[in-house]
């Protein structure tokens, strides 16, 4: 039995209709994070303020100090003795606090707010998420939350908040249960926080609506806000039976037929699933179907590291103001203070004194991003080196295109005959590299292992210098001429395998692109050696192998 569409969500009013339920059932629904800036996410926010609930913005370097609360340095030195001071989530309970550029969160103040949320603490988290592409806030944070709002393109919501208290609603039946369940479980949403997410949200949609009990409306309306911006695929279509030649009609049977057809007989299971579904993006539908997953591509710039000197501030450590590190004045007063009595006592010193141990010491943090520096390692041997150069000068040139936004480099090697040679070092400059790729030589024989030697070390001397290195190795894996520079298909073989494996070991990020004209086993045997990607371009151009290099590039992570 065909059903019709449900029309589809508009993002604003969903975005005013959550903020709505999550006023209702502050404790149980947790927050929401609205991504995407513009008017319809202030004039958001400034409903929030209107409805008298404290919201407080948190700062965008908040410390551990600011957030969890510790000791008044001013007022324990001024009064001698241990004064504490409270903490943002310690003033904020019972409002709402508001985090801005949630897709940047250190990981660190994520997992406090996440503990906060898991523990006593009462206050909501709206989170503010302005990142692009697939950049988003700390899944912890997007966990415990129970709305996902979309406003990219969204326009202003017109009406206001509602309220309303769902302590009056009667509790979901068994049904309902197992209605919200089957639509998670065909969404592939595991979380079982999600579930009871959903749950809430219906019971404070009947709330605002004035109902006593939970209709199939309040449980569509929880599975579109909660489910469907969870998903991570789609659901298994029923195979559709072969249609047998129907009698003709008969009146007698209109009746029957009229009845069958009530939409009133749909299953609650299949009501609820359409509403999920309706809330799910044309474009996110899209990706889910072809089965891509979704991650972060980030900006471009290589691993996460901590440093002494510069970059993002991060909290104070114990150690000690050496080799660059910087010393942390007011968290050294800060670990002092508390312990002065007893030092006092313990030196019979003087009451205005102040007694610092090593311990005490405490110095400053800096997280920074270092370059990322793309190596392409090339084939050039062989009648089909033309294509592959071609190939490469093409994606080369979209990569440094690149550069200046992504912070990133690009190298060059090409390797044939008996050597393998470094055309292009380290450089964003477009028209070097232009001219560098003009004039690449081709042909002759394919010393595979020596290629690969070149690129680990350059890749090792990017990695010295405090950068990433990414190796892109281009090449059908037919590897006829040993590290030796001598030919013999076996002996190439194998050395080509002990110099993947030499990369692997050294944890370098690699991507082997085979792109001769039908796949062979040899190139896949080489990216498995390496604990490499592996990606089979045979008809490949260079728009389609600058998306590989893109969509295959590690994750940063942290050092």
């Amino acid at each position: 039995m065909s059903r019709a569409e449900p029309a589809p969500p508009d993002p604003a009013r969903d975005a005013c209709l959550a903020l709505s339920l999550f006023l209702a059932a502050p404790a149980q629904l947790g927050g929401l994070s609205l991504r995407g800036s513009g008017p319809a996410r202030e004039a958001l926010l400034e409903m929030l303020r209107d409805t008298g609930v404290a919201v407080r913005r948190m700062p965008a370097h908040v410390d551990d100090e600011r957030l969890l609360g510790g000791v008044d340095l001013a007022a324990s030195l001024a009064s001698g003795r241990t004064v504490r001071a409270r903490g943002l989530l310690e003033e904020i309970a019972g409002g709402v606090l508001v985090v801005p550029l949630a897709e940047r969160l250190d990981h660190a103040v994520a997992g406090r707010l996440a503990q906060a949320l898991d523990g006593d603490a009462r206050f909501g988290l709206v989170l503010l998420d302005d990142g692009i592409e697939d950049e988003g806030p700390p899944a912890a944070l997007l966990e415990r939350i129970a709305f996902h709002c979309d406003l990219t393109s969204a326009g202003l919501a017109e009406g206001a908040l509602r309220s309303a208290d769902p302590a009056n609603v009667a509790p979901l039946d068994e049904e309902a249960l197992h209605a919200l369940a089957a639509t998670a479980a065909a969404l592939g949403v595991e979380s079982i926080r999600a579930l009871n997410f959903a749950n809430a949200a219906a019971r404070a949609h009947a709330a605002l609506e004035g109902r006593g009990a939970v209709s199939e409306d309040d449980i569509a309306t929880a599975a579109r806000l909660v489910l469907g911006p969870r998903a991570t695929r789609l659901p298994e279509m029923p195979k559709q039976p072969e249609e047998e030649p129907t009698p003709p009609p008969d009146d007698t049977d209109a009746g029957e037929r009229d009845a069958a057809s009530d939409p009133g007989d749909t299953p609650l299971d299949d009501v609820v699933l359409d509403a999920a579904l309706a809330s799910i993006p044309p474009d996110l539908l899209a990706r889910l179907a072809e089965g891509k997953a979704r991650r972060s591509s980030g900006s471009g710039g290589g691993r996460k590291r901590i440093s002494g000197l510069r970059g993002k501030p991060l909290s104070a450590r114990p150690g000690s103001p050496r080799g660059g590190a910087r010393l942390a004045l007011v968290d050294t007063l800060r670990a002092a203070v508390p312990w002065q009595q007893l030092r006092r006592r313990e030196y019979e010193a003087a009451n205005d004194r102040l007694i610092i141990r090593s311990s005490d010491i405490r110095v400053r943090r800096y997280e920074e991003r270092s370059g990322r520096v793309t190596i392409f390692c090339v084939d050039a041997s062989g009648s089909a080196a033309a294509a592959r150069l071609a190939e490469a000068k093409g994606a080369v040139e979209l990569m440094l295109a690149q550069a200046y936004v992504t912070r990133s480099e690009v190298a060059l090697v090409a390797f044939r005959g008996t050597g393998a040679e470094l055309l292009l070092p380290p450089t964003r400059s477009l028209t070097r590299a232009r001219r560098v790729l003009s004039a690449m030589p081709g042909g002759g024989g394919t010393p595979l292992a020596l290629g690969l030697q070149a690129g680990h070390q350059l890749a090792e001397a990017v990695q010295a210098r405090g950068k990433t290195a990414h190796l892109v190795i281009l090449t059908d894996g037919r590897a006829n001429i040993d590290a030796e520079g001598k030919g013999g298909r076996p002996q190439a073989k194998a050395d080509a395998l002990d110099a993947a494996r030499a990369i692997a070991a050294r944890g370098i990020d690699a991507l082997v692109v085979d792109i001769s004209a039908r796949t062979a086993p040899e190139a896949g045997e080489l990216a498995q050696a390496m604990h490499a990607r592996f990606l089979a371009l045979p008809m490949a151009d260079a728009a389609k192998l600058h998306a590989a290099v893109i969509a295959a590039a590690p994750q940063a992570r942290a050092a």
